[in-house]
């Protein structure tokens, strides 16, 4: 009891400061969970949760017989595996790029100026998206236009609209995923460097046997833990920038369960596909964290 008292007395301030962290997971995450029953109830409003008559799996039986939901589905795992694939490339390639600069001023003054998008909210960017791909008065489709390209309505077009999201996701999140990566690459020991320079080789070999070696750890462990995200797709972004003409290509989980359950009030059915998506995710967050520990032995505890 002695050694638990010390322990307290001198890490009690800390607890303290956990404490706002805490009250905030168990009002708007916890909480909230008291909703899972509507998945089983004809949810009326005016009877609230627990008085609306229950239904057993008949909203998940709609869901399954809901003529669009593989294609909404899908929507939502290819959009998350592109943004999972290009968002672990694309840093890692610009961490490399920026570890080779000499002039340090150069390198701080890029690395500054890509993380500045990962602090912009996805309203402020998609304004500026709509803006700048715009088929009228873009400035990228006026560039086209030179080239002799005719106008693209990127933002309304089924087929461009997927990859749009991908870009613009990765133009905003690359400059925080190089910061991991830039941290990995000071882990490297210097002398194989000199090691390998002695042998004869070149910057572009000693990238690839080197360099992408010694982040193979971190790299792994980024990607594993991204596989918990297959089914978040981004639903701010989409959000601000999908529209109906879109919608057979935009259309995931989130945005579906946003227009089902807010603008439609099928409270019951949302939930039910709510309910299915966080399970899948549960699934896949364990998956993941399996992977991590066994493939870069990380682990949360």
């Amino acid at each position: 009891m002695n050694v638990l008292t010390r322990m307290w007395k001198r890490e009690w301030p800390l607890h303290l400061m956990l404490l706002p962290g805490i009250l905030l997971v168990l009002i708007f995450c916890y909480v909230p969970m008291a909703g899972i029953i509507m998945a089983f109830q004809k949810y009326i409003p005016n009877k609230g949760m627990f008085g609306s008559p229950l239904i057993g799996l008949k909203n998940f039986q709609l869901m399954i017989d809901y003529p669009d939901i593989g294609r909404i589905f899908f929507n939502t795992v290819y959009i998350a595996v592109m943004k999972i694939i290009a968002g672990t490339i694309v840093p890692i390639t610009i961490a490399i790029l920026l570890n080779e600069l000499r002039k340090e001023w150069i390198k701080r003054t890029f690395q500054t100026l890509v993380y500045l998008p990962h602090f912009l909210s996805w309203v402020l960017l998609s304004g500026i998206l709509v803006d700048v791909l715009s088929p009228s008065s873009g400035i990228f489709n006026q560039l086209l236009g030179l080239i002799g390209i005719k106008p693209i309505f990127f933002l309304g077009s089924n087929d461009w609209f997927p990859y749009v999201m991908v870009v613009s996701d990765v133009w905003k999140e690359f400059g925080f995923g190089t910061i991991v990566y830039l941290a990995a690459l000071t882990g490297i020991n210097p002398s194989l460097y000199e090691a390998a320079e002695i042998d004869g080789a070149g910057r572009i070999k000693q990238t690839f046997h080197v360099t992408l070696p010694g982040m193979m750890p971190i790299i792994v462990l980024m990607f594993t833990l991204n596989i918990g995200n297959v089914l978040n797709a981004g639903f701010e972004q989409i959000f601000n920038l999908y529209s109906p003409p879109v919608y057979e290509r935009a259309d995931i989980i989130d945005t579906f369960v946003y227009r089902m359950g807010v603008q439609q009030a099928q409270f019951g059915f949302a939930t039910a596909v709510g309910l299915l998506k966080s399970i899948v995710s549960f699934i896949f967050i364990s998956l993941s964290y399996i992977l991590a520990y066994r493939a870069a032995n990380y682990r949360i505890f």
